[in-house]
């Protein structure tokens, strides 16, 4: 298995590669060269699994030769053990819709089904290869502390995240910043996300910094984070009759990677009828499948801050297999939309990408709304994030006869007071974070300027090697 950038102009590389790598050097990302293939009976052998037998069958052709099968399924065994018993239950919510319970990991959202892995991954690859990486990273709000606890204490790995300052729930905040481990190191930069996931892009985009300090992306420009979020797609179809039975997935989404991970299932075999791209206030998603047009607005804050973006980095991966993987018009729309903040795709192109997607965005009224609604039905909590995903499922849905999962990316005391507001209920912290308020917080306050940061990276790890 190789990949190949979407811009088309970087050599293709093997997937241990690309692990370290995150971007590829012409700024594009990563996506297989060729898709594997999962034949009707493959998918149903995978129905009597449990989750870690079915990640390692799901995962190993994108891993390829890079790594041996016993070491990739060591990697996986190892992760499933931070999760719950139960790693990803399904819910039935309704008539024929489910919730697909993604929080039963340490940092309570589903960036950790991806993360244990990659830095586990990552880990086992430098170590291999005698080698250390500098993990940079922004965050909207979970990945950050996924991450973190992903590679806290690995000796081969430093790790900075970058979160955008008063613009994440306390909750998120303190799990990032009360980690005490010397190899991970915190920056609030004063601004949007989308400013710290540019500080990221521009980091890699210095060939000089980056070969100096041998960065690496944590992010879902990572394509591992992406193979990985494949798992759980096939999981989820498995345990509702694939392949005799299509399924569709609504994914709350603000960056893009988990609905492109749903995406990428549909290209590698696993009957899925519909994928619809659920949003908040900051509706660029909402309004590229409504209009063909992908345009830059304001970023708001709202109650569901994991998709306040709107600079959505893996939709560069969609586009690519909507623009007939040609790498040079993926590489031309990027350019416009970096200099004018907009680009179009033709009708046809449009088209061919809502076969599969629609799209729906909702506001903070609406989504305590469906917070309560769903609460009076069902009696369960719901953060804000999934309840998007919930009432964009609703407003959407093509066919009742086809099973419906709505994905439930964070556990809803991450996001308590939003919570509270809608339901008068106030979710209790799980036993894990219990103590998480009284925990001293450790982080930087930094302008959104790149020298800025930079000077801050090599300082730290300047201390770090005196050290």
């Amino acid at each position: 298995m190789r990949y190949v950038s979407t811009r088309g102009e970087a050599p293709a590389v093997a997937f241990d590669d690309v692990l370290l790598a995150g971007l590829a050097p012409d700024g594009g990302l990563y996506v297989p060269e060729t898709w594997p293939s999962f034949s009707p009976d493959e998918i149903d052998a995978l129905a009597g699994l449990d989750y870690g037998a079915l990640a390692v069958r799901v995962m190993q052709p994108f891993v390829g030769e890079a790594l041996a099968a016993p070491d990739l399924g060591a990697i996986v065994a190892e992760s499933c053990r931070a999760f719950d018993e139960d790693i990803a239950p399904l819910k039935k919510i309704g008539d024929n819709e489910w919730l697909l319970e993604l929080f039963h990991g340490p940092t309570l959202a589903f960036k950790d089904y991806a993360l244990q892995f990659l830095g586990r991954m990552l880990d086992h690859v430098l170590r291999k290869r005698g080698q250390r990486a500098t993990v940079i990273g922004a965050t909207s709000g979970d990945t950050g502390s996924a991450a973190i606890e992903a590679c806290r204490d690995r000796e081969s790995i430093e790790i900075f995240i970058l979160h955008p300052r008063g613009r994440v729930s306390e909750v998120q905040r303190r799990q990032m910043t009360t980690v005490t481990s010397a190899n991970v190191h915190n920056v609030a930069i004063e601004g949007t996300f989308d400013d710290c996931q540019d500080l990221v892009k521009a980091m890699f985009a210095d060939p000089a910094f980056r070969d100096r300090y041998h960065l690496s992306a944590v992010n879902s420009i990572n394509w591992a984070r992406i193979a990985a979020q494949i798992v759980y797609y096939f999981w989820a179809g498995a345990k509702l009759g694939a392949p005799n039975h299509a399924v569709s997935f609504s994914v709350p989404t603000g960056n893009f990677g988990n609905v492109f991970a749903a995406y990428a299932a549909v290209r590698v075999g696993l009957p899925v009828a519909q994928l619809v791209v659920a949003s908040n206030r900051n509706d660029i998603l909402t309004r590229f499948f409504a209009s063909g047009r992908m345009t830059i607005g304001e970023v708001s804050a709202t109650l569901s801050p994991s998709m306040d973006i709107q600079v959505s980095s893996n939709f560069e991966r969609l586009l690519f297999e909507v623009f007939d993987r040609d790498g040079k018009k993926v590489a031309a729309a990027m350019k416009r939309f970096r200099e004018k903040g907009e680009f179009a795709v033709s009708s046809g192109e449009l088209e061919k990408a809502r076969a599969l997607f629609d799209a729906a965005c909702f506001d903070d009224e609406a989504t305590k709304r469906m917070i309560k609604q769903l609460w009076q039905e069902t009696g369960d909590l719901v953060d804000p994030h999934t309840a998007v995903g919930i009432a964009a499922e609703r407003a959407k849905r093509r066919d009742k006869a086809v099973p419906m999962v709505a994905l439930a990316t964070a556990h809803p005391a991450k996001f308590a007071d939003a919570v509270e507001q809608a339901t008068g209920v106030r979710p209790p912290l799980p036993e894990r974070l219990k103590g998480l308020f009284e925990r001293e917080e450790r982080y930087e306050v930094l302008a959104n300027d790149l020298r800025a940061v930079q000077d801050f990276v090599a300082r730290r790890l300047a201390q770090r090697t005196a050290a």
